[in-house]
């Protein structure tokens, strides 16, 4: 076989590979829209596979429509506002601990809104239906609340930024109960956290 065509069946096969990518993404555009980052980091998680990440995707969206979803009472967000200052007020003498009842705190508080809590993983892949720019700093708060491998703790600044992230995975979740959740569970598509359901990242900021 000579190389000119090898290198044509070889440009033919790159061609088909991104006119079926490019159909595909078409077809199901609202799944990149809804997951925001999280798209990138199934697709990612996949090998680059975006039918596989995809499928996941849409499958997380399926379990989602079961839920129950319900916005905290006034009682409810007090509280957890309150538990929130208390896991600030922790960091400054045992950051690694705060970490931990952050994660804690985030997890019951998920529940609580009704979303699964029997398994921590299932219950971030719920989240990320709602929360797609968010619910990474989930992930990052359990990881830095335990020892590394070789037995060492992350930098301080390192968890200190993480915190930080988390509060607005935390402030979505204790909103007032019009984010994009509630939305869904009625059966209608909408991105992850309106502007109305969001605190915007900025310089400076504290946890």
């Amino acid at each position: 076989m000579s190389s000119g065509l090898i290198v044509a069946i070889v440009v033919i096969a790159v061609v088909v590979a991104l006119a079926f990518a490019v159909r595909h993404r078409q077809q199901h555009p609202s799944l990149s829209r809804r997951f925001g980052p999280e798209y990138e980091r199934t697709v990612a998680h996949h090998g680059g596979d975006t039918a596989a990440a995809e499928r996941e995707l849409a499958q997380r969206v399926e379990r989602h429509r079961e839920l129950t979803l319900t916005p905290l009472s006034e009682a409810e967000r007090a509280r957890a506002e309150e538990q929130w200052a208390q896991v600030k007020a922790r960091f400054v003498d045992d950051p690694r601990q705060a970490l931990a009842n952050a994660e804690a705190l985030l997890a019951r508080v998920a529940r609580d809104r009704g979303y699964p809590d029997s398994d921590v993983d299932a219950q971030i892949d719920t989240l990320s239906v709602d929360h797609g720019e968010h619910v990474e700093s989930y992930r990052t708060l359990r990881a830095l609340s335990r020892p590394n491998a070789d037995g060492r703790t992350s930098a301080t600044e390192e968890q200190r930024a993480a915190l930080v992230r988390a509060r607005e995975l935390f402030t979505a979740l204790v909103g007032t109960g019009d984010g994009p959740e509630h939305a869904s569970a009625r059966g209608t598509a909408k991105a992850a956290v309106p502007p109305s359901g969001r605190v915007p990242a900025q310089h400076g900021r504290h946890a």
